[in-house]
């Protein structure tokens, strides 16, 4: 069974960490929630307990990464951690999903240029001065990144994304 990692923190976007969360679940993924703290709180007040703080996770134990939006992305990229740990996928080139603006950890990550993503269109401008390709549809896939714009692409990103963690 494969082992999913989530990463997020507080005011994410709800839709965005638990619908891939249960879809995940529902394919038959391990799916291990990491954030800063031990419960994080969404935009819409559903709170979420946290498996892992960053700095417990081993990201070698993990087989793919999934970066949801809302303003956690915000919260989660100032943290170091959690950029090494996004960095560990990017190296070693395993799947990551990111959606609205999921991409900004990226981009702390200086994982983006030269890649062709799509995200929030009010990140846009950030991720094109980064390097990035960005487009403005509902999934785009680049190698292992998937990426989406917002709530609506869902389940276009879920199904992109299960795709390449089923291959």
């Amino acid at each position: 069974m494969k082992k999913i990692l989530l990463i997020t923190g507080d005011d994410f976007e709800d839709l965005e960490v638990f619908y891939p969360l249960y879809r995940l679940k529902e394919e038959g993924f391990e799916v291990v929630v990491a954030s800063y703290r031990d419960k994080v709180v969404g935009k819409h007040g559903y709170s979420l307990k946290v498996d892992l703080t960053f700095d417990k996770v081993k990201p070698e134990e993990f087989d793919a990464l999934v970066l949801p939006g809302g303003r956690a992305p915000e919260r989660v990229r100032i943290h170091k951690e959690a950029i090494d740990i996004v960095r560990y996928f990017v190296d070693t080139n395993k799947p990551i999903a990111a959606i609205c603006h999921g991409p900004q950890i990226l981009i702390s990550a200086k994982a983006v240029s030269g890649r062709r993503l799509t995200s929030y269109y009010g990140i846009k401008d950030d991720l094109i001065a980064a390097g990035a390709v960005w487009l403005d549809s509902e999934v785009v896939v680049d190698g292992n990144l998937v990426t989406s714009r917002y709530p609506n692409d869902l389940p276009f990103w879920m199904k992109k994304f299960i795709e390449i963690l089923r291959k």
